[in-house]
């Protein structure tokens, strides 16, 4: 991604305008935040704020979703 960027190293300006553009272009890819933040270096909740102001739609969560139980009825 930005090798420039060291872990904890603060982003500010246009350096965190480009970065944000790029990892929005790379979420509705379709990397998860996860994976975006394994590869910057940066933790999840970065990433996701990162995301937010850079007005991305965030996906839902996914994996299986619960059923209610027999007993629910």
């Amino acid at each position: 991604m930005n090798d420039a960027l060291g872990k904890g190293t603060r982003v500010s300006g246009e350096d965190r305008s480009v970065l944000a553009a790029q990892l929005k272009r790379r979420y509705d890819a379709g990397e998860s935040i996860r994976m975006l933040a394994a590869a910057t270096g940066r933790s999840y909740g970065f990433v996701h704020r990162l995301l937010g102001e850079a007005g991305v739609e965030l996906r839902g969560r996914g994996g299986a979703t619960r059923r209610p139980g027999p007993d629910a009825r």
